[in-house]
């Protein structure tokens, strides 16, 4: 609950102080109100908004769906719902705001990999819902979506002409928003995610009892993913179990995601 608080509290006065630099005192009061309705949009619909936004479908494969069952029943919690995204990347992540209202999304191309690799990230995501990581997760991904898009609108409300009708102060503060504001939604999100990433490999193989199983998949999902990056919103990034886009120099200083060499390392320390 801290951490969501936190999350919260964190992001919405990051959206306060876009509205103040854009609008004012009168921006400041329409930033609140969308903050509001961000806010519980994030905690009721944020798992339905990210399930819409990679168009995933429920999973009518009974291999999948027996082996998530299983999975949730070692773990003590009930069985999240199964959704597939068509893309050939390997992948996979968590939503929900609950272990009771949870699902599971994969993508068709881990599908590909050996069912020891698939199971072993399957745990690994029930992991994140086991440790309630979740809830924190996707309002992230949903809070920061915003946090982005009044960004945007900053950027082009400079460089289409808003910003010359304002004082030079206003031209800075819109370059601060359009320069800081994402990345101090990264930042959250990071100090949020890679302690999580660690906890959830661990309780995923206290599930599946197969450390080289996940250790492999992150191996080869990573690799396809340096070949191939995801088109998609940056913001969901901290959900996949491998970041999924297009990495360099800049969006490398702010992952939200552990190393994998490291990731592997501390797999392999736990066998046997």
């Amino acid at each position: 609950m801290f951490n969501t608080v936190m999350l919260l509290g964190t992001l919405t006065g990051i959206l306060l102080v876009i509205g103040f630099l854009i609008g004012g005192i009168w921006g400041m009061g329409i930033a609140l109100a969308f903050a509001i309705i961000i806010n519980l949009a994030s905690y009721w619909y944020s798992d339905r908004i990210v399930l819409k936004m990679y168009k995933a479908e429920p999973s009518e494969r009974d291999d999948l769906n027996e082996m998530v069952e299983r999975l949730a029943l070692e773990a003590k919690i009930p069985k999240p719902r199964v959704y597939e995204v068509r893309t050939k990347a390997p992948n996979a992540f968590a939503t929900g705001r609950n272990p009771k209202n949870a699902a599971v999304v994969v993508t068709e191309g881990l599908l590909d990999l050996d069912k020891d690799e698939i199971e072993g990230v399957l745990a690994h995501e029930l992991g994140h819902i086991k440790n309630r990581d979740i809830l924190v997760s996707t309002l992230a991904a949903t809070i920061a979506g915003a946090i982005a898009f009044l960004a945007q609108i900053g950027y082009w409300s400079l460089f289409m002409g808003a910003g010359g009708r304002r004082g030079e102060g206003s031209i800075i503060g819109l370059i601060l928003i359009i320069i800081f504001a994402p990345i101090a939604a990264l930042l959250v999100r990071m100090a949020i995610s890679r302690a999580g990433e660690y906890r959830a490999d661990r309780t995923g193989v206290l599930l599946s009892k197969n450390p080289r199983g996940l250790a492999s998949a992150l191996r080869r999902i990573s690799e396809f993913v340096e070949k191939h990056p995801l088109k998609g919103s940056s913001a969901t990034s901290h959900m996949w179990i491998v970041n999924p886009f297009h990495r360099n120099w800049f969006t490398g200083l702010f992952s939200t995601h552990p190393p994998i060499q490291k990731r592997v390392e501390r797999l392999e320390e736990m066998v046997e």
